[in-house]
């Protein structure tokens, strides 16, 4: 079948989770389907189309250059069959196509714009758009790829009049051949950590939603001789990146040995920084499913993370990690419990092999390519 995979990040622009997830999935599709990529970028080559905002927008809201993109990638798409959508970034773009060429949209949600109002600051008076937008597509979608059960609940509540059935659940996935410990220690010898010491690792965006505030307090306290290695980068707003910024600088005055590392590592930097890490940490306040705890359990590390959206269908609580609650006392036991893993480094060695063994069972991309290309035949066979 001749399927348009249409997203905003993709190789080598790749900054957060659905762009990983598009990466890995094309990859598998290409096998299974004709498939031609559209995304954000220059130039266009292997079957991947990349488009840029209008030039005449030079300087308008980000919602206004996202929608000129879109409408640029609904006019390339004839002669696919089908369409196929990440993030509000693409979803008008299928659904336009959709409605252009007859064909039909499916989208994958990654995350839900009235899920995430502080995007209210990054996008201005731009929010009420890609809001807009995403309800429009999802509204009127074939079918709605939810990347978690919790996201799916959170679809069907926050949309509706949607019919349930249209909604799947396929999970995320991990190339657990790629992403698997590396004992090496340059990366650590290079960014200057102390190798007689544990490191608590995070990877994530400066964003609200990630909870990299919370973090940053959360570790004031914890075990002295743990470093922090924060791999933080990609900031919302400069508001945000201020804030971070003060954070760290009270951070670094109260305790030694914490690294920031602002520019995007190779993805063989980040497997080994997450293959040393005492633990990996993702405190994010809202997280449809959390690629990254996956890429952690690959490389053998024990993971906190907070109890929200899927990161419970990926961390097993007590076996693969710990996860905390977001409530009054989140940062407070956020503390507790990396103490707790630091404490115990047998505990978090066995977290680490049950993680990988997860990852490994669980969460390949094959299969969820295989699931993926089911939902394609199904739509395409309704009509």
């Amino acid at each position: 079948m001749r399927v348009g995979l249409l997203t905003r990040e993709y190789p080598p622009d790749v900054y957060g989770g659905a762009g990983v997830h598009v990466e890995f999935l094309a990859r598998e599709l290409r096998s299974l389907t004709d498939l031609a990529v559209h995304c954000w970028g220059e130039g266009g080559a292997g079957g991947v189309v990349r488009h840029r905002p209008w030039t005449a927008l030079d300087g308008a809201n980000d919602a206004l250059r996202t929608f000129s993109v879109d409408l640029s990638i609904a006019a390339a798409l004839e002669g696919r069959e089908l369409v196929h959508s990440h993030t509000w970034y693409a979803h008008l773009a299928g659904h336009l196509g959709k409605l252009l060429h007859g064909i039909p949209h499916v989208m994958t949600a990654h995350s839900l714009e009235p899920l995430r109002p502080w995007k209210a600051e990054q996008l201005g008076g731009g929010y009420a758009l890609s809001g807009w937008a995403e309800r429009t597509a999802i509204e009127a979608a074939d079918a709605v790829i939810a990347v978690s059960g919790a996201m799916r609940e959170d679809i069907l509540t926050c949309y509706p009049t949607l019919d349930p059935a249209k909604v799947r659940v396929v999970h995320n996935g991990i190339d657990t051949t790629l992403y698997r410990p590396d004992h090496g220690t340059d990366v650590l010898a290079r960014i200057g950590l102390d190798a007689d010491r544990p490191f608590v690792l995070f990877v994530g965006r400066i964003t609200r939603q990630k909870g990299v505030p919370q973090l940053l307090r959360a570790v004031r306290d914890i075990d002295a001789s743990a470093q922090v290695v924060l791999c933080a980068g990609a900031p919302d707003t400069p508001e945000i990146d201020q804030e971070f910024r003060d954070l760290f600088q009270e951070l670094s005055r109260v305790r030694a040995g914490v690294h920031w590392i602002p520019q995007m590592l190779p993805r063989p930097d980040v497997i080994q920084l997450l293959t040393h890490a005492a633990v990996f940490v993702c405190p994010s306040v809202y997280e449809p499913l959390g690629i990254v705890n996956l890429e952690a359990m690959a490389c053998g590390t024990a993971v906190v993370a907070s109890r929200v959206g899927g990161i419970p269908e990926v961390v097993d609580d007590g076996r693969t990690g710990v996860l905390v609650p977001v409530d009054e006392d989140f940062e407070a036991s956020l503390a507790h419990a990396l103490d707790s893993v630091l404490g115990d480094p047998e505990a978090a060695r066995r977290m680490g092999e049950a993680g990988r063994e997860r990852a490994v069972r669980e969460f390949g991309w094959d299969a969820v390519a295989r699931r993926t290309v089911h939902l394609y035949e199904e739509v395409l066979k309704q009509g």
